[in-house]
């Protein structure tokens, strides 16, 4: 096995230098200035299929480790980052008119189901449910996961030949099938048995958007109330405590505005995919706390097909809330002519990586959605309509609490 470094310093390897040109009416400009207090983009927005297609062939002009593997190597500011991406590869890539993407190699087959005896927070993750995730979260008119596209990519001319960072070529090697491949360098499983390799150079991969930098837009990362135990053995309160959403009505955020109704929207949004891992969100400041809540690292979904995690489900069936406009969409989409599962099926044959989901993934879509709706009914007949159904836009009557007060309330 040869290691590129080695190769590099003998044969002098450079790094290929392209072209960089601003332009003032790039796909991914326009995407960002669309950015509202109600969504990442507009229904109609028309740069955003732009942006899917100029992400499929945009000239990669530098690819450079993520932030938060940089943050485990104590290489960038850590208070950035929500958690270090352990063993999963991703990689940001920048564009030749100054965009720039995060891209994550594929690391299993489509037929591949999450083997049982995985936890959760050691899963793969899958640069597929990266794509459907944006697909499935446009179609229920969430809009709140940047825009994602699918691409084959030379990992050799578009990654090891465009990095200057020395450790990223570092772990470039040639596989004995004579592929070239590259694991990732961390402080877990990172060897070259778990490395992602070409066929010989072209690796396929999901392509998403960024979104502006946090000098521009800052972003906070807030722990979800519903987070699970990231152990073998610890349950938190939410798993042990049926009446736990009672506790978290009466916290700011969540005992005023739109904060736990989103919290709700997320809930569900996750279930249909099947994601444990929604450890946090994250929401602009500048909108304040009647900002959405923005969906992002989706690539733990579509893990099992055969598994409906029905306490994914707890934010809403603890607290028995739903908007309106949710549950129309999820009964619209229930309806025969507009069933999920088609929806799905012709929204993702736009994709180059085309199949995105097997067949029984997308079935599972459907059983899923009737599986929410069965909730939404029991609250009812629990409550009343009144109740459950709650409008969409309610605005926050509650300031933050001090340190002062939150020792009173304590």
């Amino acid at each position: 096995m040869k290691y590129y470094s080695e190769a590099a310093a003998i044969s002098n390897m450079t790094v290929t230098e392209h072209e960089v040109t601003f332009d003032p009416d790039a796909s991914w400009l326009k995407f960002h200035l669309g950015i509202s207090r109600y969504a990442l983009y507009s229904r109609d927005d028309p740069a955003v299929p732009q942006l899917l297609k100029d992400m499929q062939s945009m000239t990669v002009v530098s690819a450079d480790y993520t932030q938060d593997e940089k943050a485990l190597k104590g290489a960038c500011d850590c208070t950035q980052v929500v958690k270090p991406s352990g063993h999963h590869l991703k990689l940001a890539l920048k564009m030749n008119n100054f965009a720039k993407a995060m891209f994550k190699p594929m690391r299993q087959q489509r037929d591949d189901e999450t083997p049982e005896n995985f936890f959760y927070f050691v899963d793969y993750q899958r640069h597929n449910a990266e794509i459907a995730a944006f697909h499935l979260d446009r179609i229920l008119d969430f809009r709140r996961v940047p825009p994602v596209a699918g691409r084959l990519v030379n990992v050799t001319g578009e990654v090891l030949q465009v990095t200057h960072n020395e450790d990223l070529r570092a772990v470039f090697f040639t596989s004995p099938a004579n592929n070239t491949c590259f694991f990732a360098k961390c402080l877990y499983v990172c060897k070259t048995e778990y490395a992602v390799c070409g066929s010989p150079d072209l690796l396929e991969g999901s392509l998403s958007a960024y979104l502006p930098g946090l000098s521009i837009a800052p972003r906070l990362s807030i722990p979800n109330p519903w987070i699970r135990s990231y152990t073998f053995t610890g349950r938190e309160e939410w798993e042990v405590n049926p009446f736990y959403c009672d506790t978290i009505k009466q916290l700011y955020p969540y005992n005023s505005g739109n904060r736990l109704l989103n919290i709700i929207d997320m809930s569900i949004f996750d279930f249909l995919i099947g994601n444990m891992d929604r450890h946090h969100y994250e929401i602009f400041t500048k909108f304040g706390d009647e900002g959405f809540l923005l969906h992002l690292d989706n690539a733990r979904g579509f893990g099992k097909h055969s598994q409906d995690e029905m306490s994914i489900l707890a934010p809403l069936s603890q607290c028995c809330m739903i908007k309106h406009s949710t549950l129309l969409r999820l009964q619209l989409l229930a309806q025969p002519e507009f069933r999920l599962s088609d929806v799905m099926r012709e929204s993702l044959q736009g994709d180059p990586l085309q199949p995105i989901l097997t067949e029984p993934h997308l079935l599972a879509l459907d059983r899923r959605l009737q599986k929410v709706l069965r909730v939404v009914q029991r609250c009812i007949r629990r409550l009343n309509h009144s109740e459950v159904i709650t409008k969409d836009f309610v605005k926050s009557t509650v300031r933050p609490q001090t340190d002062t007060e939150m020792k009173k309330t304590r």
